[in-house]
This record gives C-alpha cells, structure tokens and sequence, in this order.
C-alpha cells in the first residue's frame, strides 16, 4: 500500500510516519514529488496498519497497490523519475540519445565513434565490452579493456558512457568504468544480478526479455528499486513473434503502456527490436512520437566489417547525424526538448554509405 501526505507536510513528519511504518516490520520507501510526498510500504503488513495509518495527521489517503510492482509503479510515484547523470537529464520531457558500436573494438575505433556521436549530438557513448552471443564461438568482446578504452573515450569528447553488464561478479569493475550500466535481454531475469544491481549508486538500463510480457519486465524492474538503487530505465528492444523479415518485432504500444503503468524512463532501441538497417530511421521518429524519453542506437564506421556480425543493424556515421538532425525538429511537435551541442555537420563529409 501507499501512504499519501498533505501538501503542506514537513520533513521531521515524513521522518516520524517512516518510523511508524516500521515498527510495523516492513519497509518504508519516501518519494517526494512536488506537491505531495508518498510513502510506500513494501512487505506483509498486518490489515490494521492502513486504518490506523489514516487516522494519523498530515495523512491525506492510504491506497492499496494491487499489482506485484510497487515501487515502480506510477501509483507510488505519481510523477515521471527523471534521471540526471552528470548534468544529462533522462525521463520526463527530456530526449536522450545514446550511440555506437555493439562492441567496443579497439581504443582507436571507439575513439573515432565517441567523436562522432557527440559531433551529431549525442549525449550517451554505447559500447559493449562484454558480449552475451547465442553462440559459444561468437565475439565475445574484449573485457576490462573494452571498459577502460570506452572510458577514455567518453571522457575525451564530453559524452556519457553505458555498457551492458553479464554477470554479478562484474557489476562493480563495470560501475567503476561506465555511467550507465545496461541489463540485456537474455538477463532481464537474472534475479542474482538485479538484486546487485539494486545495491550500487549507478543507473541501470534494464532491457525487456525478448518473450517477457509487461508485468514480469516491471517486477524485474522492481528487483533493482527494492535493493535501493532508484535509477532505472527500461528499454524496449523488440520482441519474438512469428516474423522473420526482421530481427525482433519492435512493440511500440510498450512505450505508451509502460508510461502509463510506471513512472520510469522508457527508452527504445530500434537497432535490435529490428534488425535491418533501413528500418532504425523511421522506427526511431516512431518511437520518439510514441513518447520515448531516448533512443539506444548502434553506430559504426564500418558496420559490414564490425566484430559481433551485427553490421546490417549499425548505421553509418551520416545516417546517424542525419537522424539526430531530423529528431531535433521531432522533439519539440510531440512536446520533448532535445538539448545538444555538436560540430558543424562537415564532421561527416568523409562518410558515406
């Protein structure tokens, strides 16, 4: 359940209705929005809490959360969760783009990428260092080096940095290297994980299981928010069907849905929720008009040569700054404000398709 305070409620009082809480044995959770402050409840509390609850002052309402979800859920956090990683503003009206190879390949390669995305207007170097492949014999991408190198290169050019994380043992080599970190889809319910993923103070990109329906993405959502870590954005990546013209089927309803539903950020990858090359432009402006708080987009200089295979996704660097123009005219009609600053497009003048 969730308790909600009167507008005019002082911070010792949230402390003191805390302490009530859990006395009780279970947790309490504070959000703080802008009128109202709300305090969820996470546990089995015993069914005489919430009357007595609302009999005390500066309580406006107790509310029972039916869904498995709590703290992701919009009830408990009635206003959108914006995230602010180094002065880059995730969630709400804010449009965030993050580019770059599947993997980092070489410090010189990912050097030359990092410039790119930031020369377009990116805000967010994607790079991964560790690859999950369905294959053993596949690239598996290059490790700590990878993480070092794509360090360096964000640094270098002013961009944030994300990468996706495998297992527990590496969240915290991870963390020391990377912004963001990004849950794949194959591990979206890796519960080992997101529990310690819940435990550190970075923002985690959690991606939807390829066959997860929207209940389960937002309870492994809940994995993490329950272990303390309130940064969470999910990413909808394209699901299975009965499709094989494209890689996956890009479900655009999911980022009208998990908006309503949840008060995270929702991000979408057109790269993998399709798989073709020609599909990321128009499935980007979709999703941006869907209401999408950012896109995850693969870049890559020479993407029919890339390591991982996954070239005929990767777009090249003038089709990557040719969208980010076209976005920046997108954002403001569907009410997102894009906030960049970049090179003079003559940055691209040596690649073409």
């Amino acid at each position: 359940m969730i308790v909600i305070t009167k507008s005019n409620i002082t911070e010792e009082r949230i402390q003191e209705l805390v302490q009530i809480i859990e006395k009780s044995g279970v947790q309490a959770h504070v959000s703080r929005g802008t009128d109202r402050t709300v305090i969820g409840i996470i546990g089995k509390a015993e069914p005489t809490l919430g009357e007595h609850l609302r009999q005390l002052k500066d309580v406006d309402n107790v509310v029972k959360i039916s869904k498995s979800y709590k703290l992701a859920s919009r009830e408990f956090h009635p206003e959108d969760t914006v995230i602010d990683i180094k002065g880059v503003k995730i969630g709400g009206d804010n449009l965030v783009i993050m580019g770059g190879p599947c993997a980092v390949e070489s410090p010189e390669q990912i050097d030359e990428i990092a410039r790119l995305v930031k020369n377009a207007g990116g805000q967010v170097l994607r790079g991964g260092a560790f690859k999950p492949r369905t294959g053993p014999y596949s690239f598996q991408g290059v490790g700590v080096e990878g993480l070092i190198m794509m360090a360096e290169a964000g640094k270098k050019h002013g961009l944030l940095t994300i990468t996706e994380v495998m297992t527990p043992e590496y969240v915290d080599v991870c963390a020391e290297y990377a912004d963001i970190l990004q849950v794949g889809t194959r591990n979206m319910q890796n519960f080992d994980l997101l529990r310690k993923l819940g435990t550190i103070n970075k923002p985690v990109l959690l991606k939807r299981g390829f066959s997860a329906t929207y209940d389960e993405f937002l309870n492994a959502a809940e994995y993490i928010l329950a272990g303390g870590n309130p940064n969470v954005m999910l990413c909808e990546r394209g699901i299975r069907t009965f499709e094989t013209y494209t890689r996956n089927t890009l479900d655009l309803s999911a980022i009208p849905v998990l908006q309503s539903l949840s008060h995270l950020p929702v991000i979408s990858d057109p790269s993998h929720g399709t798989g073709r090359r020609e599909l990321v432009e128009p499935m980007s402006k979709a999703s941006v008009a869907a209401g999408a708080n950012g896109l995850i987009i693969e870049m890559h200089t020479d993407p029919d040569n890339s390591m991982t295979g996954d070239g005929v996704q990767s777009l090249f660097p003038d089709q990557f700054a040719n969208l980010l123009k076209d976005l920046e005219k997108l954002a403001p009609i569907v009410g997102k404000r894009f906030d960049t600053t970049k090179e003079p497009a003559e940055a691209f003048a040596t690649w073409t398709k």
